[in-house]
């Protein structure tokens, strides 16, 4: 078991545009209605290849290895990146409570605690002006709510030797 690391900063709007941050699911019916197509059509053109952050964390391993920020093995390590995360970006968090030091300890204590037990762990916040950052530590090989996703690092190694993906 190891965990990947995943940031992402952007605007609001795109984050908050949930046909990007869905994998496409099944294809729709031709009786579907025209939205339904149009999401479906959106999310098998974005989803795979975009940066932008899931709507379940563990969905991050459906995302391209050239997403990931870092890998650790040891929970600590990816709490240190988390720490280091946080520190980086939290003088421009639009929540003053957001900023306090006490509590971003406490997040990273936690996220701690929950990769110990295989968990995995996702931030966001609202930044000042209109960006959000996004923040997740995602445990692979296997992910406890997804166990059926392959690490996407593994696939890249292995398809890069010409091996066999798992």
């Amino acid at each position: 078991m190891h965990h990947h690391g995943y940031a992402w900063l952007g605007e609001r709007r795109t984050f908050d545009k949930e046909s990007i941050r869905r994998p496409p699911g099944q294809a729709p019916t031709a009786t579907s209605d025209p939205d339904v197509h149009d999401r479906y059509r959106e999310a098998v053109a974005a989803f795979p290849t975009s940066d932008v952050p899931p709507l379940q964390t563990a969905h991050w391993l459906m995302k391209p290895a050239s997403t990931i920020r870092g890998t650790w093995e040891e929970p600590k390590e990816a709490g240190a990146w988390l720490g280091r995360q946080l520190t980086e970006f939290a003088p421009r968090f639009a929540s003053a409570q957001d900023r306090e030091a006490t509590r971003l300890v406490l997040l990273v204590r936690a996220a701690v605690e929950r990769l110990t037990w295989g968990g995995d762990v996702s931030l966001g916040h609202y930044m000042k002006g209109t960006l959000f950052h996004s923040v997740a530590l995602v445990t692979c090989s296997p992910n406890r709510s997804a166990p059926e996703l392959p690490c996407p690092a593994r696939q890249t190694r292995l398809g890069a030797a010409g091996g066999a993906t798992p």
